[in-house]
């Protein structure tokens, strides 16, 4: 009897999903990203993949490797994570006196597939040290106009999208109030935590606001509620803010950016807190310790800091419906 097969495999199954039109759009679109960072003196770098360190975030999922053991090596045998991005070891390189960098970088997700994501997936990474939080938003104003050529970014604060095209004040509505909006948005049978404000934000940011920004000139919404600060700076309040932003064109966000935190006790409560939610959620508590901390206590410059999806970028450039056809092995051919 044959061996019975280690892959479900259909006669296509060997061919790209990606045409290689395709393809060669989301190559010259590489070399357009990284022109546009070498003409403003950014090192491109690489990073580790593979690291004991990883991001903790309630909603990131990391995937674990654990090496095989061998008494040679007393370094294997541990468990490691494939990264969800490659912002520690970025940042530690900002420590050690790097500079403007960045890195066009493979980061892994669990539980991330859809028309717009795949568990393995191309991020584009940056950190310039000495950018204010505006200068931050500047400069991914500059770098979507170089991609899409529509002009500079429109910026419209989160608690101004909210107002238009919610009706409220993100910061300082009340669970009533963010009820009454959740429910007339349908999802009034969503369930929510009683607690929950970022659940519902979340859900009244995706469905409401999030169409209808980038439409006609790229968006970049910024100033999150404090809760939502993940690695960024607060700027104290009333209300408090997190100094983070968001890249959207015709209702898809590309891009995510901080103004980022260099206190390393605070990054180690917000861990400790994300582990927390995570436990909560079911999930496994992720290591809070890192060499990011020793970094950070060593000295991590003022920066800001921003990842963009490569993956949508060619999605929008070449008019693809979904994340396989810009592709050429997605994970159910990989």
């Amino acid at each position: 009897m044959a061996a019975e097969s280690r892959h479900d495999c259909r006669p296509a199954d060997h061919r790209p999903t990606a045409s290689f039109e395709t393809l060669r759009s989301r190559a010259g679109l590489l070399r357009r990203v990284r022109a546009f960072f070498d003409a403003r003196g950014f090192l491109e770098v690489e990073t580790p993949c593979l690291s004991a360190d990883v991001v903790v975030d309630r909603h990131l999922d990391p995937l674990e490797v654990t090496l095989p053991t061998d008494v040679r090596r007393p370094d294997v045998g541990r468990r490691l994570y494939l990264q969800t991005s490659p912002e520690f070891h970025m940042k530690r390189l900002l420590a050690a006196g790097a500079g403007a960098i960045y890195q066009i970088a493979r980061v892994f997700r669990a539980g991330e597939s859809g028309p717009r994501h795949n568990p393995e997936f191309t991020l584009v990474e940056w950190y310039r040290p000495g950018d204010s939080y505006a200068a931050g938003r500047a400069l991914l104003s500059d770098l979507g106009e170089a991609l899409f050529g529509l002009g500079p970014a429109e910026q419209l604060s989160y608690g101004a999208a909210f107002a238009r095209y919610v009706g409220l004040d993100p910061h300082s509505a009340s669970l009533a109030e963010l009820n009454r909006a959740v429910a007339a948005a349908g999802g009034a049978s969503l369930g929510f935590a009683a607690d929950d404000r970022d659940g519902r934000l979340d859900y009244l940011l995706v469905t409401c606001v999030e169409p209808r920004l980038g439409v006609d000139v790229p968006t970049i919404l910024y100033d999150y509620p404090a809760s939502q600060a993940a690695l960024a700076q607060v700027r104290p309040g009333p209300p408090a803010i997190a100094e983070r932003f968001e890249l959207y064109v015709r209702g898809i966000e590309l891009a995510n950016g901080y103004h980022e935190l260099l206190d390393a006790n605070e990054l180690r409560q917000r861990n400790a807190a994300n582990n927390r939610l995570r436990s909560v959620d079911g999930k496994p508590e992720l290591p809070e310790e890192s060499r990011l901390l020793a970094a950070m206590q060593a000295g991590l410059p003022e920066s800001v800091g921003a990842a963009l999806g490569f993956d949508r970028l060619v999605m929008l450039a070449t008019g693809a419906e979904t994340i396989d056809q810009v592709l050429a092995f997605p994970i159910d051919r990989a």
